[in-house]
């Protein structure tokens, strides 16, 4: 199926067949399939397959509507929460290498939007000592047409 750009419907029709696997995963402390495109989001620009383009967050505005949005803002928070309960592991050990670059990055995403959650902070805080993902940082400030509104890490 063909979506256009910002069309949340893309995030629904994944999450639909495969929230509830991820959510079990996570639950386990084990990631074992293949969902973190849709259900952990990144910043456009980051992946270059076509499933993390697909996937990829044009801009600070519709990380926003994803977050307003009433299933995927709370399947977001829920499973970063559930996510929480093994801050004694690392986010390597749960999700493996590459994937916890991916966790980070949608963390530091979402930590940044005007209407963003605690629990984006809290796994960054509890995973990655804190660290936003710098390279989502520098690709959000050159979305960003106003110099005044750009962040600093």
């Amino acid at each position: 199926m063909a979506y256009s750009n910002n069309d949340l419907s893309r995030f629904l029709d994944a999450q639909n067949k495969l929230y509830l696997t991820a959510l079990a995963e996570i639950k386990k402390g084990k990631k074992e399939t293949h969902w973190m495109w849709f259900i952990f989001p990144q910043i456009k620009g980051l992946g270059t397959s076509d499933t993390s383009n697909l996937y990829a967050i044009a801009d600070l505005k519709e990380a926003s509507e994803f977050l307003e949005h009433p299933i995927l803002g709370k399947h977001l928070i829920e499973i970063s929460e559930i996510l929480l309960t093994f801050k004694r592991k690392s986010a390597d050990g749960i999700l493996g290498d590459l994937d916890a670059r991916k966790l980070r990055s949608s963390m530091t995403l979402f930590s940044m939007t005007e209407n963003t959650n605690p629990i984006f902070q809290e796994v960054l805080d509890a995973f990655f000592s804190g660290e936003s993902d710098p390279l989502t940082i520098s690709i959000i400030n050159s979305t960003i047409k106003s110099s005044t509104e750009a962040v600093t890490i």
